[in-house]
Order: C-alpha cells, then structure tokens, then sequence
C-alpha cells in the first residue's frame, strides 16, 4: 500500500492508517547497549471497536530503520515482528511494554527483540470480563482470539507504510496467552473467524502467521479435565495456592476416576506416533534418546499406561539430562535413575507425583459445578457470565448452569484447525513446559507437538527442568530459535 492511499477499509469510527509521524521516543539499556525505538501506542486496530480500551496495540520500531540502517543484518524491509500477548486467564490484556524486568532486573523478552532489530508489536485483547456501557459482555469466547487476527490483518494492511516483514510475524505467550497463540498459529485465513472479523471492522487482507512460541498452553479446553485427573491420577489431597492440603472425599474421588478413565480412548484416536525430540539444542547432546521408535503409536490402555506415557516420560527424561550436562547437581532427585556414564536412564512418575504434585482443586477442576473458573466465564454470553463448556461439568455442575454453544468451544481449540484445509497453519513452533507444572505435563504440549510434527510442521517440543508454571525464562534460547527459523527464509 502506498503512502499516499487512502483508507478505503474505514467503514466505522476509526481508521485503519497507520500513521507513521505520531510517536514518541523509548530510550532504554539492555545491557552495554542502548535501544532507542519510536513508540506508537494505544493504535486502535479496527474501525468498529467494542471495546475501546481493549481493542488497541502497542507498536515498538528500532530508530535506525528510519535512518535507512540495519541491526543484527535486518533492515526495515526484512526486520521480523515479535508479538507477544499478555494474556492470562482468558482475562482482558493490555500490551507488553519493552522494559528491564523487575523480577529479574535484565531486559523483558520485547526490549531484547527490539535490541536485535526485530519489530515488536502487542496488542491489549478482551477478555471474560470485558463489557459494553450497556453491561453486556463483548470479550467472551472467541473475541480475544478475533482480536488477535485484526492485529495481524491491520499490520499486513500497512505493510508499506511501517518497517517488518510481515511474512515473519511471530506470536508469543504463556499459559492462555500460549494457547491463543496456538490458536493464532493453526486457524490462519480459515472462514470460521470472518463474520466476527468483519463485525468489528478488522481489515479485509490475511492473518497467518508464521511461526509460533508457546509456553506452557492451556487449551483444548473440551479435553482439560480428563488430560488433568489422568496426569495427577493416584494424587488425593488437593489446595490452591497454599491452601492447607485436604484429602479427597469418596465422591470426589469417584469422579475424578471417572474422568481419568475417560482419557485414553481419547489419546488413542488422536491418531499420534513418537518422534525424535532430542537434539543438541535441548536435550544434552542427545544422550538420553526416546526408547521408542519414530513412528510408534502412542497408544494408552485402560489402565492409562502405554506408549503415550512413555513418549511423555521420554521428553522428562531428556529435560533432566539437559540440566545434568549443564552441571546441576541431581543427587536430590529420587525419582531420577542415573547411570555411572552420567546418562538419566528414568523417570519414576509415582515417585514423583508423590513428593511433589497436589491438586489444584477437587474435580472437575476446570470446568468446576459453580463455573467459576476462567475456561466457564470465558464461554459465557453477552448476557450469561460463565457456562460449562463440557458434558461432565454439566453433569456435576451446581446452581442448574447451562452449557455453552459448541461452535465457540470448536473456535477456542487449535487442534481442530491444524488439519482444516481452511487453515493456513505456521510452518514452525516452539513449545515449551516446566517440570514443575504437572497439571498439564504430559498432556498438552505433548499432543500439540506430536499433532504438529506428525502433520509435518516444524516443531521444538521440550520440558524445562524445574520450571514452574511462567513464560519466557530461557530468553537466549527462545531468541536462538527465532533467529534459526527466520534467517531460513
């Protein structure tokens, strides 16, 4: 688009020009060096906006590409474009500023991307919470995921106004953020999303992107439940954030059975088969390899043991390996058998489950009998607060709540639209999961990555050893990677 063109997409209050000359100027350090970028902020990034406050981003550009200058080899017209999400809980986010991190006082993800020359744009999205001046809810299911696509459609329509390649734009989040970005990553161009788009007056052009970070996502929302009692199955005393422990009543137990055992004729018709994960740059040189063959099925019994398991507990097993070959003392780790070479033979799952995982809550922990929870409000309506969004929830659901439309559940979940011949699906992922969030562990980012990297996509699945449930903490790592994908191109 040239600069002189006019907006022929305003078909509402706001336009959809980018406007290159209102900024202000971000002067920060980022270790010996100074980053200086033009900061465009609060751009509204669809011309019918429902909410305002929530329907803006946040755009940060290295100065030198204004100059005509290049940085770390990229120019204004090659400069990849970093776009993380703030999202959490399915709550309304605002934007990501670039800046030194107060917990760990060195430079957030978004002030290192600007430093090696990428663009970084954030969007503020709605969330459960978001209302109108009416009270009507306008952030429920899938408004933050249709946000997301009109920040992508508003940068490719100003491609030729502002520097970045839109060819490479790469989302980032963690938790619900991750598993929008996902979201983002697998539905790129499918119809599904195009009547909310066109409601809010998002710019008619594409919104696929083209590689994907993922930390620790919580999706396949429909499937969180019985992923969840199967992975801390044998577990019976549950508190949250702590609480003090309490034990599981007889009832409470016989339903989180019940739902365990409804997970692995799940797995099975997945259709997943292993694949080697283990490379030098995340796994120790390769030592600890999968003991199952690339191409097995991963399969689990009615006992929920099988090939599953141990594909997951292979990807477990490479995580500690990693962090013995960096140099961490592993004596303390009972569950882990090492052998005298210094090779991480196993990982003994009960005897971990035991000293370290407890339940959040009883079950069903997520799709909970008050609907309490962020997936039951992020399926409310504009005038119901929160819904189940599972026939168990329903079932052991309280207060007589209703369940929620199955086609905003359908547009929640990425693995429903990797495969759709409507998608138009990143070529690259990187997706990672700390040790110490069980919940999920074994559960999803196992099977998007097998998903992935059985479909053919280029996939960097693994664990971090003792992490917790966060996003961005191996910083030169996940840079690495991006530097690897992008200089392909």
């Amino acid at each position: 688009m040239s600069m002189n063109q006019p907006d022929n997409q305003n078909n509402g209050n706001h336009s959809l020009l980018f406007d290159p000359e209102i900024y202000s100027v971000l002067s920060l350090a980022a270790g010996d060096q100074t980053v200086t970028a033009r900061a465009y902020e609060n751009i509204v990034y669809v011309t019918k906006p429902v909410d305002i406050e929530h329907q803006v981003m946040n755009i940060y550009i290295p100065e030198a590409y204004f100059n005509g200058g290049t940085i770390n080899g990229y120019s204004a017209e090659t400069a990849p474009i970093f776009f993380p999400n703030a999202i959490s809980q399915y709550r309304p986010a605002t934007p990501l500023i670039p800046r030194i991190s107060k917990r760990t006082d060195l430079p957030n993800a978004s002030l290192v991307a600007l430093a090696k020359g990428y663009i970084v744009v954030s969007p503020a999205l709605r969330g459960h919470s978001s209302q109108d001046e009416d009270g009507h809810y306008v952030g429920k299911a899938p408004a933050c995921i249709i946000d997301m696509k009109a920040c992508v459609r508003y940068l490719r329509y100003n491609d030729k106004r502002m520097p970045g390649d839109t060819e490479k734009i790469i989302p980032n989040g963690f938790s619900a953020g991750g598993a929008v970005s996902a979201l983002l990553g697998a539905s790129g161009n499918n119809p599904d999303y195009a009547p909310y788009l066109s409601e809010i007056g998002a710019a008619e052009e594409r919104d696929d992107v083209f590689a994907v970070l993922c930390y620790c996502p919580v999706y396949n929302l429909e499937n969180l439940d019985i992923g969840y009692e199967w992975n801390v199955k044998g577990v019976t005393k549950y508190g949250f954030r702590g609480e003090a422990p309490k034990e599981l009543s007889a009832e409470q137990l016989k339903i989180s059975n019940e739902l365990c055992s409804l997970f692995p004729a799940y797995i099975n018709n997945l259709d997943l088969k292993a694949f080697d994960h283990v490379n030098a740059a995340n796994s120790g040189h390769g030592k600890a390899r999968s003991r199952l063959e690339a191409g097995t099925p991963l399969q689990l019994d009615a006992n929920g043991e099988g090939t599953y398991k141990d594909f997951g507990k292979s990807l477990l097993i490479a995580s500690a390996q990693k962090a013995l070959d960096a140099g961490m003392d592993m004596s303390e780790y009972n569950w882990l058998s090492i052998s005298p070479d210094g090779v991480v033979t196993d990982f003994d799952l009960d005897l971990y489950k035991k000293n370290n995982v407890s339940r959040m809550r009883p079950s069903p922990v997520f799709d909970d009998p008050a609907r309490s929870t962020a997936e039951c409000l992020l399926f409310g309506t504009e005038t119901v607060n929160s819904q189940h969004h599972t026939e168990h929830g329903l079932k052991y659901g309280s207060e007589g709540g209703s369940m929620a439309d199955a086609y905003a559940i359908k547009l929640m979940n990425p693995l429903l639209y990797i495969d759709d011949p409507g998608s138009t699906a990143a070529k690259h992922w990187r997706i990672r999961h700390g040790t110490r969030d069980f919940g999920h562990m074994l559960t999803n980012p196992v099977i998007l990555g097998a998903t992935l990297q059985n479909r053919g996509f280029d996939t960097d699945l693994a664990f971090a050893w003792e992490q917790g449930h966060a996003g961005d903490y191996d910083i030169d790592e996940l840079f690495d990677w991006i530097e690897s994908v992008c200089r392909q191109v």
